[in-house]
């Protein structure tokens, strides 16, 4: 009976744990000499409010691998998304950045609009102006940065935009949006909107690309899968040099 026991423990165990959802690994950021050479590479940000953490990726072939990890400064209003002026909090949920959206003379040393509220804000009511990622580390609103880490930050997204950018993708979420801490906020009053955004968190996670987001219902709804990526003999070519030298 042991025996018995023992084999369909043998059988089951390799199943479950391909059914569990695995808690993400932390990832290095690339090397300070390849972090140089990759200004002006196409960028992506991820924004953690309880992690205080904000992300910022570069493009190397056809994977956005972690250029740097920066501590906010400052944000406002606790987790949730922003609703309304005047309720001082900081949004939550999926962005594009465009060259326009961009202001290097800022009163809070340099800003980065961006785009709240969105087709998903609009649709749901909200209201609000102005919310930025932004130095000088004072919030009412806002993603604020330490100055330095914001000339760093602002470096990259201009770099990348006038290098042919057409927007860059800011993905701003509660925590990291894993199976464990979704289970912790699950009666959050959130929750149901914070459902629609682990689909994002996860579809990078596993595929080291920007999530293709949409609206629709009033709802994010997003890809499942990764576009077929269509290269030339030459662009394959810097594609495996890139990855090379990110090794």
């Amino acid at each position: 009976m042991g025996k018995i026991a023992l084999l369909f423990a043998m059988i089951l165990l390799p199943a479950l744990s391909m059914a569990m959802t695995p808690e993400p690994v932390s990832t290095a950021p690339v090397s300070k000499e390849l972090k140089k050479q990759l200004l002006g590479t196409p960028v992506y940000i991820q924004i953690f409010k309880e992690e205080r953490t904000l992300e910022l990726y570069g493009k190397i072939g056809n994977e956005y691998r972690l250029l740097d990890t920066y501590r906010i400064c400052n944000f406002s209003g606790g987790l949730g998304p922003k609703r309304r002026e005047g309720d001082f909090k900081s949004p939550e949920g999926f962005y594009n950045v465009k060259l326009n959206q961009l202001k290097p003379d800022s009163r809070f040393y340099r800003a980065i609009n961006i785009g709240f509220p969105n087709q998903y804000d609009r649709n749901q009511g909200y209201s609000g102006n102005y919310l930025m990622i932004h130095g000088d580390c004072k919030s009412i609103g806002c993603y604020a940065m330490t100055n330095a880490y914001m000339d760093e930050i602002f470096t990259y997204v201009n770099a990348a935009l006038r290098n042919g950018q057409q927007d860059i993708s800011i993905s701003i979420y509660p925590f990291r949006m894993t199976d464990s801490n979704m289970q912790r906020h699950r009666y959050s009053t959130y929750a149901s909107f914070w459902q629609q955004l682990q689909p994002g968190y996860a579809y990078f996670a596993k595929y080291h690309q920007p999530p293709m987001v949409n609206v629709a219902s009033g709802k994010y709804v997003m890809n499942s899968s990764p576009a077929p990526v269509l290269a030339s003999p030459e662009a394959a070519s810097r594609s495996f040099l890139a990855l090379s030298k990110a090794e």
